[in-house]
């Protein structure tokens, strides 16, 4: 019988109280009998228009079907043919801006929970199933990936698929790229990740750690090695700072270094070789997911945590849902403000001084440009500040690579199918875009695969 509930059902969760003394997961994902509550919301339009909304074209109406018939392996299925990665789809998805924007229950009420029911399939898979993906039969072509990001795992994965032989080169000691080293644990568990990069592994993927490509070795060397086509998913991770004065005394992070130091190596542990020191009060620069995580893990290390932004939390850009659960978690807001100076003593961080902004005339954006105040400057304590103020692609790629294109702001030209300016090299993800979500990484990631694939077997120039 059909759910015609205008409310998804909640996500249930840890207490607020609770989960700021650990890391973690805090969603803790549907039961069985909320999933098939939620799977019975779904109207099974026939132009699944949810579908227009997902990079990768999962069949959303599909493997919602095979949850309400309580086949969730087969929901699972049903995902996995389309993503290399439907355990951390399910969790970090912006579903609200694309699948679920679309979905038809979402103009008189809230849309179905898509991307929990995600998660839901995905989880029971990986708790259930013991099977082995088989490994394809060879076609004896080898293609290499820079980047063990979203969009090189799901290049990677739909390569070895079609039966290439594909290595892919990571420069961390660890694969996953920014779902390793940039989303928290409380956000996307570690675990998950591996399990998603095993499976991979066991269809024949090679990973290969600790290999910077621009230093270890070339793009060139790599064609000159013997592989046919490179795809080049090596993210957007040079931090952004603003040139005010302070900026580089001691408790001056960015919020890549930060994070980064905390999800992947642990520092905030007490036997860690690379301690972090515990924050007292911590001021983080900026509104989008990153600041989200850096503010709440601030808050994990016992901090007092405010966010400064320089519009309003109307005009916050990220996820509702991690303000939301910043909120809970006890982050103060100064919105309507930018910062002019980091305030020293002896060249450590003492605090922070901020002017007060107002919104004039929209931006190329079609946001309202903020503006500042004169004379409304005001000062915070501070004893750490966070800067959570965006990426751009490191140039150490385009630079040891002759030929290739690159745009103003650092990013690989590429064409609609991800081939850049030089023959069987191809991008995709951050390194093309800057800093984006994991899904639309994922969908570039296909798109060239899809491409090379084409090109190596004769059918496209």
């Amino acid at each position: 019988m059909a759910n015609m509930s205008m409310q998804k059902n909640p996500m249930p969760s840890q207490d607020p109280e609770v989960r700021r003394q650990n890391f973690d997961e805090v969603a803790l994902g549907y039961t069985e009998e909320q999933a098939l509550d939620e799977a019975a919301r779904c109207l099974q339009c026939k132009t699944k228009p949810c579908m227009k909304g997902c990079p990768v074209l999962v069949d959303i109406p599909g493997f919602i079907k095979k949850i309400e018939d309580k086949d969730y392996e087969g929901a699972y299925q049903v995902i996995s043919q389309t993503s290399a990665l439907p355990a951390v789809c399910g969790r970090v998805c912006p579903q609200e801006s694309q699948c679920e924007k679309y979905c038809t229950r979402g103009v008189k009420g809230e849309p179905v929970g898509i991307g929990r029911l995600e998660r839901f399939a995905a989880d029971w898979h990986n708790d259930r199933s013991s099977a082995r993906p088989e490994k394809p039969k060879s076609n004896g072509r080898r293609v290499a990936i820079v980047g063990s990001g979203p969009s090189g795992l799901t290049c990677a994965g739909d390569l070895v698929r079609l039966g290439y032989e594909v290595t892919v080169f990571e420069a961390l000691h660890q694969a996953g790229g920014v779902l390793v080293y940039g989303i928290p644990e409380f956000r996307l568990p570690k675990r998950i990740v591996q399990k998603e990069v095993e499976g991979l592994k066991l269809q024949g993927v090679k990973i290969e750690t600790n290999v910077v490509v621009g230093r270890s070795v070339s793009v060139d060397e790599l064609l000159e090695e013997g592989f046919e086509a490179v795809f080049i998913g090596s993210g957007a991770g040079l931090p952004m700072f603003l040139e005010i004065p302070g900026i580089y005394a001691r408790g001056v992070y960015s919020a890549n270094e930060f994070l980064t130091r905390i999800n992947l190596m642990k520092a905030y542990l007490p036997d860690t070789d690379t301690p972090l020191s515990h924050p007292n009060k911590v001021c983080v620069i900026g509104g989008g997911n990153v600041a989200m995580d850096a503010a709440r893990c601030a808050r994990r290390l016992g901090a007092e945590v405010t966010i400064a932004y320089r519009r309003g939390m109307e005009e916050l850009p990220a996820r509702k849902e991690e303000v939301e659960h910043a909120v809970e978690e006890g982050i103060q807001f100064e919105t309507l403000c930018a910062p002019v100076a980091i305030l020293t003593e002896e060249d450590v961080t003492s605090g922070l001084r901020l002017i007060r902004m107002e919104l004039g005339e929209p931006d190329d954006s079609g946001r309202r440009r903020p503006r500042e105040i004169p004379g409304s400057e005001f000062e915070i304590e501070a004893d750490t500040v966070i800067m959570a103020l965006g990426t751009s692609p490191n140039p150490l790629i385009k630079d040891t690579t002759a030929g290739l294109t690159i745009n103003r702001k650092g990013g690989i030209v590429v064409n609609e199918d991800g081939l850049t300016s030089r023959e069987r090299i191809y991008a995709g993800g951050d390194a093309v875009t800057g800093a984006a979500t994991v899904i639309l990484a994922m969908g570039a990631g296909k798109t060239a695969a899809k491409a090379i694939d084409e090109y190596l077997q004769g059918n496209k120039s």
